[in-house]
């Protein structure tokens, strides 16, 4: 590329960038590690005109971001994510759609040596296949086995990569032997930007009844707050009022004081007995009641048989 060329397309991404953080409101940072251009393109082709991805340089993005604080202040939230192979994927439409889109187009890839893994790595228990010369494979990497029918049979389920850690020869030959592909390779969300805000896509998955859950433990907390301190709220004046009523009714059980609610437990506290004796019989009425459906249906059923007519004499 000559050097007038490199100058145009320099300012080429510096307009397409300056555009898209103008025109769109919404976009996700995303990693591109491990992303060829193929895979790429079939990312693009599945969002299209849905959302747009822009990548470049790390220093051509901030010094676009840093151009634009004048402008939109909250844009400086963004530059302490601008590191590593980063990109943009901008969008004015649900979030949580675009980023089923992003993570649905996953290519399955070999381990390779040095790689550091996405996951961990278990190789299950199973007959490889392999011969008996590529015992020494699985004898470096502590795995057990036994010849079966002439071939390697690996007894139980092994785990050989740690996530985080770098895959090491061993194991990545014996992987593509195997021909396990243990990873997948896509664009990585690791911040959402909304309008301003900056966040974790794990806040996506916060639904209406987590918030809800939360909500209602907030509003405890500070009805029991408000209760301890006497301080009233809208949140513990339905406890006052269930609290002041309950010391109505024990004020007018010890006085000769009464309003219409307090008569029944004034009643109680004279003769519970009286209440006492309607348990029962209300417990009584239940199975009277049942004994009489049973014997309308036994009437009904001989009726049946009357009107058809059968008898045993017949």
């Amino acid at each position: 590329m000559v050097k007038g060329d490199k100058r145009k397309w320099k300012e080429g991404f510096f307009e397409k960038l300056t555009a898209m953080l103008n025109e769109y409101s919404k976009a996700f940072l995303v990693l591109i590690d491990n992303v060829g251009s193929k895979q790429m393109q079939q990312i693009r082709q599945s969002m299209r005109d849905e959302a747009v991805i822009v990548i470049g340089k790390n220093t051509m993005i901030r010094k676009v971001i840093r151009g634009m604080l004048d402008s939109n202040p909250s844009l400086e939230k963004l530059l302490p994510h601008v590191k590593l192979n980063v990109g943009f994927v901008f969008t004015n439409r649900d979030l949580n759609e675009i980023r089923q889109k992003i993570e649905a187009n996953q290519v399955a890839a070999p381990a390779r040596a040095g790689a550091i893994a996405p996951c961990n790595v278990v190789v299950p228990a199973q007959n490889t296949g392999l011969g008996p010369e590529k015992t020494s494979f699985f004898q470096a990497l502590n795995i057990q086995t036994k010849i079966t029918r002439g071939t390697i049979e690996i007894l139980s389920d092994v785990p050989i990569i740690m996530k985080g850690t770098k895959v090491g020869q061993s194991e990545a030959t014996l992987l593509n032997m195997l021909k396990i592909s243990p990873f997948s390779y896509g664009l990585q969300i690791t911040q959402v930007y909304d309008n301003g805000s900056l966040y974790s896509p794990a806040v996506l998955d916060i639904c209406d009844e987590d918030l809800r859950a939360r909500f209602l433990d907030g509003a405890r907390r500070v009805a029991a707050v408000s209760l301890q301190i006497g301080y009233p709220t809208v949140a513990s004046a339905p406890h006052s009022l269930v609290n002041g009523f309950k010391k109505l009714l024990a004020i007018a059980v010890e006085t000769d004081i009464t309003f219409p609610l307090a008569e029944t437990v004034k009643e109680y506290v004279k003769d519970p007995s009286k209440f006492a004796a309607a348990a029962p019989a209300a417990a009584a009425a239940a199975p009277a009641a049942e004994e009489k459906k049973e014997e309308k249906k036994e009437e009904s059923e001989e009726s049946e048989d009357e009107d058809m007519g059968m008898s045993l004499f017949d």
